[in-house]
């Protein structure tokens, strides 16, 4: 078996993957900020390191998946101005701030569960680790690389540049980021335009703050992944993964933190994915063609077509290489249905099939499948190819089209041979790319509505016991609005129909 190779985007070179600790692997995602419904352009960071997470399962390590929510602060270096997203979306929807914070969550959690992702081992958020935070701020203060102006704390990215590779992750040359960062609320306070906000002081308006040593605050956009991968993860670990559009300024003042206060590179790998692209167009408010998941999964946007299933956006993602560019289009995407229910029907077709045992077997075309097998794992140890490795699997279709058809004998293979076809199907497209059926996944929709609808119905239960007849009445009542009828009956149950 080969070994595995990941492209690490730190020293620009595949390198064999080697673990820190034998056996099991540490793994940090930037997760969502969850100031808004995710967008397509969320699909392919998550479906990629739920791919990566479920093939290092997969090759027997114990895995530590974390990946936070961002639901504080976000404070925009790069922007336009100093921007809370979360404050900013709060005022527009008139809802608290962590009022939104959990309605993007929950939409969030749902959208990965279409995509039939696994949780991560650990989901930090950035509020729940304010106090990680200022400790880690003061250590970088103690250290002499960052300081403290007006109730706010750059970190010192000229003096850090001195001693440190500053910019080797995204190949920024620290001479040209003078003439590129743009101007910035609070830009006068700092000794230089590169330094970025680890504590920004939170004027009158803002609504979430926190005490800190330098004044009521809040914590910068970088700080908070620092904290929580060190936490978790400890000062090194395996992996840190994310799209190509956090390397700069996300990563590189992840990696000046974390080495001020750990002493080295906080990863050994940073594993990157491409962007995708609508159209051939980036995917931007200015270009009308940011396409949220709701609207995908229902069609419900001027540039499409068609509604998309779950799936078939899954496993076009995976068609195309992690680190290539993606271009989302109509045509892509049916193109990509067709091509799932083809590789699903043959996967369903070799499920069924039995073999006979008894006769001989035909040595080339087993050889042949033997061949196509190890090459699936070759590829996926290639740096996750899922690309080749499904087009390994599109060339054992015809062979197993030819066995259900029986333009091969029923015992062409052998039988070890034929066990090895279907289990490598099984493990490639249920385990490790977490493809379902579109049978599957609804059925699965429907399980968890079913468990919703009786947990409503137990909580008006609970009220009618409580004489709380108004929370029960407004349960039968919107639930009839909804088309779901509840009867009560004599012997206490609670009949079920739908309009």
């Amino acid at each position: 078996m080969s070994s595995l190779k990941v492209y690490n985007s730190y020293t620009r070179q595949k390198e064999t993957f080697n673990s820190i600790t034998p056996g099991h692997v540490g793994m940090y995602v930037c997760g969502p900020t969850v100031s808004g419904e995710s967008h397509l352009g969320h699909a392919r960071p998550f479906i990629t390191f739920d791919v990566i997470f479920r093939y290092l399962k997969h090759q027997g390590y114990k895995v530590r998946y974390v990946r936070n929510i961002t639901d504080a602060g976000h404070f925009e270096e790069e922007g336009r101005e100093a921007e809370d997203k979360i404050a900013t979306k709060a005022q527009i929807e008139k809802l608290e701030p962590m009022e939104l914070v959990t309605k993007y969550s929950n939409l969030f959690h749902w959208a990965m569960r279409q995509f039939n992702n696994l949780d991560p081992s650990i989901e930090p958020t950035a509020t729940g680790h304010i106090v990680e935070q200022i400790e880690m701020i003061k250590t970088i203060i103690e250290a002499g690389y960052a300081y403290a102006v007006n109730g706010s704390v750059y970190f010192d990215v000229v003096k850090y540049a001195q001693h440190y590779p500053y910019g080797k992750l995204s190949g920024r040359i620290i001479d040209d980021l003078l003439e590129t960062t743009r101007d910035l609320d609070g830009q006068d306070e700092k000794r230089a335009k590169q330094d970025f906000a680890l504590w920004k002081a939170a004027p009158a308006e803002h609504i979430m703050r926190w005490q800190s040593p330098w004044g009521e605050g809040f914590p910068g956009w970088h700080i908070e992944c620092s904290a929580m991968a060190t936490k978790y993860l400890g000062g090194q670990f395996d992996i840190h993964g994310g799209g190509m559009d956090l390397m700069f300024p996300h990563h590189e003042s992840e990696i000046a933190q974390s080495t001020i206060c750990n002493h080295h590179v906080p990863a050994r790998y940073w594993l990157h994915n491409n962007m995708i692209t609508i159209n051939g167009k980036k995917m931007g408010k200015s270009y009308n063609n940011v396409i949220k998941l709701t609207e995908l999964f229902s069609g419900d946007h001027p540039l499409l077509e068609q509604a998309y299933h779950p799936m078939t956006v899954r496993f076009f993602i995976l068609q195309t290489h992690y680190r290539s560019t993606l271009d989302f289009g109509n045509e892509a995407l049916q193109a990509a249905q067709k091509g799932l229910r083809r590789l699903w029907d043959a996967y369903g077709h070799l499920q069924n099939l039995q073999h006979p045992g008894g006769g001989p077997s035909d040595k080339a075309l087993d050889e042949k499948v033997l061949q196509t097998i190890a090459l699936m794992e070759e590829h996926m140890n290639d740096d996750f190819n899922t690309a080749k490795t499904l087009a390994d699997m599109f060339e054992l279709v015809p062979v197993i089209n030819s066995l259900r058809e029986k333009r091969y004998a029923a015992d062409a293979l052998s039988g070890d041979t034929f066990i090895k076809l279907q289990l490598a199907f099984k493990t490639y497209l249920e385990d490790i790319f977490g493809l379902q059926s579109e049978q599957a996944s609804a059925g699965a929709d429907n399980d968890r509505l079913d468990a919703v609808l009786q947990l409503l119905i137990e909580i008006r239960k609970e009220a009618k016991t409580r004489k709380d007849f108004a929370t029960s009445d407004k349960i039968r009542l919107q639930l009839q609005e909804l088309g779901v009828m509840l009867k009560d009956e004599k012997d206490g149950s609670v009949g079920i129909s739908y309009l």
